[in-house]
């Protein structure tokens, strides 16, 4: 099967579907048509600035400019991470706490899988590392990023109860176990939904993406499930560690809540 090439017609007759929804939005006065507007702008900027630096990348094959864009998706993810909480942390320690946690699922996960289950030669090699890493990250940001937002909103409002505990003798770790433990929850399920409606409610972009592009559909199946095995391994070990970095850093050195490391979110 021959791949089809689009044109820049065909992605301005895509692109009337988003016009008529923001001039529709407009109309009924949703306070969301600019937005709209300038989110598919910014999509169709972002996307065309990456290609022409994939196709740059592609053709020289050199590792530095790979591990350079490597790091420069883990700081933005993180930092994307960190800027999706209601109440913050204080000192950076939200981006910190999940370019680290990406940094120990995502990376090591990618790097894993390039050189022990897909053994490209060189494993480096930018058409499989920088889309693997992408995905990973994505996901594992979400999953980063709701489950934090999910332990400090909840800290924040369930203090009594935690300096309750405290006060009973707990130690810091039990005073926010269960807190803990719905915020983990909150990061994977997303990931966890995605798995259980991967192929019979919808089809999973990556295996669209090579059947469209005239792979076998047998071939696109295998790698979506290895990708669906991956960004789940690595979303749930990025969210229990960054839950596990945040909890500590609502605590000081003696086992008291402090608060004053949070602040809100300017709206």
């Amino acid at each position: 099967m021959q791949l089809i090439s689009l044109s820049f017609a065909d992605l301005a007759l895509a692109a009337i579907g988003v016009i008529a929804l923001a001039v529709t939005t407009a109309m009924l006065r949703l306070g969301v048509a600019r937005t709209l507007v300038v989110a598919a702008i910014r999509t169709a900027a972002q996307l065309c600035l990456v290609g022409l630096i994939l196709e740059a990348v592609f053709a020289e094959r050199a590792f530095v400019w790979i591990a350079l864009i490597a790091l420069t998706m883990l700081l933005l993810a993180g930092r994307e991470a960190a800027a999706r909480q209601t109440r913050r942390f204080t000192g950076g320690y939200g981006f910190a706490a999940g370019t680290i946690s990406m940094f120990l699922s995502a990376f090591v996960t990618t790097v894993l899988t390039l050189v022990v289950v897909i053994r490209v030669e060189p494993w480096y090699t930018p058409q499989y590392a920088i889309p693997l890493l992408g995905m990973l990250l994505g996901n594992t940001m979400t999953g980063i990023a709701l489950a934090l937002d999910r332990l400090t909103q909840n800290a924040w409002r369930e203090a009594a109860v935690i300096e309750a505990r405290l006060a009973l003798g707990a130690t810091a770790g039990q005073a926010v176990a269960d807190i803990r433990r719905e915020a983990m929850r909150a990061g994977m399920i997303p990931m966890i939904n995605a798995m259980a409606a991967a192929g019979i409610i919808s089809l999973p972009g990556m295996m669209t993406g090579q059947i469209l592009a005239g792979s076998p559909p047998w071939e696109a199946v295998k790698y979506q499930i290895l990708i669906m095995f991956l960004i789940a391994a690595g979303t749930g070990f990025g969210t229990l560690s960054a839950v596990t970095l945040g909890a500590r850093r609502l605590f000081d050195d003696r086992h008291r809540l402090r608060l004053e490391r949070l602040r809100r979110a300017r709206p």
